[in-house]
């Protein structure tokens, strides 16, 4: 950890870059434990042990599709104008025992799903027949070796089928339940407490001060809130507090059953911005006290002792929804056993210039075009990027970095991108 020195009152330590502030906000993120869940409540969970197939997929040779199921060799000069005509020997549907096994000049009615018997390999699609029941009239020979999915064609038996630190979703969730897993094994979501703070800051239960223009209302809690819910953790709202430093500790002492704490606000070095000192007051290890960004320089970070990790997010709400995405996310997701705890990284093209900040890295709100012929994505800004405007968060698809340095980044310029 870097040496703190003293600034004014403030506890301050050495700048980070994006890249290390979040190395370090992972390297303190303590997977949560493991349990199994009901499948039909492990949407958004992340496996926490591989799974292996315990039977193949399909699970028997089955026909693709409504017709007969025949052998090749009975039907590979069949036509329209000299057709093949084969006895019906079987009726299949799903969920029926396999038929008995057809001999040369076999077919047997099948459908979608049902099992193919011994010896055919080929299903003829119902149109190309005349529909017989006693005996059948195929037309076509298209299907031969053809229309029929052969058992563990998709997955054989003991292979992997999910590697752990995959996200379950619906897709997954399919594959799951088709293998029988009724209780994957995963990580618990984690607990994330969500602090608010500012004397000029009021919940949104009086909305009267609000619309009266004599507070501002609290859109860090209930912002904040829903982002960790959509990143997967339980949002553990800890309320509104004021500038005052024995009110912060008090709240923060009774957050004693979250895993992480998220606040917003009091993380600079002002004459009420209380947030450092309160964590040093508890003893809380810092571990970074501003960050070369634009917006939401000062976000802070710490360790408390019992090892749960706090990060302070600016209280502009601009500031704090982008530290959030930069910062809180990949932690939140760390928690949840995720490998990969930031979002994916691209490249856009610029279709505007950017003035750069020359020690700052700058990340922007923009909005993403569809890839051109050539495949390239581009993005727009949002409108004006201060810190103060809400609405380039609200009509933003994604964030755009702009690496520190002198002079601007000229229309057509490739950045690095993430969307939401």
């Amino acid at each position: 950890m870097a040496v703190a020195i003293e600034d004014g009152d403030a506890l301050t330590l050495p700048p980070l870059s994006v890249a290390e502030a979040v190395g370090v906000v992972v390297s303190h993120s303590r997977p949560q434990p493991t349990l199994r869940v009901p499948l039909v409540d492990a949407i958004g969970h992340i496996l926490a042990d591989d799974v292996i197939a315990a039977i193949p997929l399909p699970p028997w040779t089955n026909a693709g599709m409504d017709g007969y199921a025949v052998r090749a060799d009975d039907i590979r000069h069949a036509r329209r104008d000299a057709p093949v005509s084969l006895r019906v020997v079987a009726a299949t549907a799903a969920g029926d025992a396999v038929a008995l096994p057809l001999q040369p000049g076999d077919a047997a009615r099948i459908f979608t799903g049902a099992p193919v018997p011994a010896g055919a390999d080929s299903v003829v699609r119902q149109e190309d027949t005349d529909r017989g029941r006693d005996t059948v009239t195929i037309r076509d020979h298209r299907d031969a070796g053809q229309n029929v999915r052969l058992e563990g064609a998709d997955l054989a038996a003991g292979a992997l089928a999910l590697p752990r630190g995959v996200t379950i979703g619906p897709h997954q969730l399919a594959l799951l339940a088709s293998l029988g897993v009724t209780h994957p094994m995963v990580h618990r979501r984690p607990r994330v407490g969500v602090l608010g703070t500012g004397d000029e800051v009021i919940g949104l239960d009086h909305p009267e001060e609000i619309l009266a223009r004599r507070r501002l209302g609290n859109s860090n809690g209930p912002a904040i809130e829903a982002l960790v819910r959509e990143s997967g953790g339980v949002a553990v709202s800890l309320g509104l507090v004021g500038d005052d430093p024995a009110a912060i500790r008090e709240r923060l002492l009774a957050a004693s059953d979250v895993d992480l704490v998220i606040t917003a606000g009091g993380v600079s070095v002002g004459d009420h911005d209380h947030l450092r000192r309160v964590l040093a007051s508890l003893g809380a290890q810092l571990q970074f006290t501003r960050v070369l960004v634009r917006p939401g320089g000062p976000t802070s970070c710490g360790v408390l002792p019992d090892g749960r990790l706090w990060i302070g997010l600016p209280g502009n709400p601009v500031s704090a929804m982008v530290t959030y995405e930069l910062f809180a996310r990949p932690a939140i997701r760390a928690m949840m056993g995720d490998p990969s705890p930031e979002r994916p990284r691209t490249r856009v093209r610029l279709e505007e210039s950017v003035h750069r900040n020359p020690r700052l890295a700058m990340w922007l709100r923009a909005r993403f075009t569809h890839p051109d012929d050539s495949g390239v994505t581009s993005a727009r800004l949002t409108g004006p990027q201060g810190s103060g405007a809400l609405t380039s968060v609200a009509r933003s698809q994604g964030l755009v970095e702009i690496p520190a340095g002198a002079g601007s980044l000229v229309m057509g310029s490739m950045v690095t991108a993430l969307a939401w």
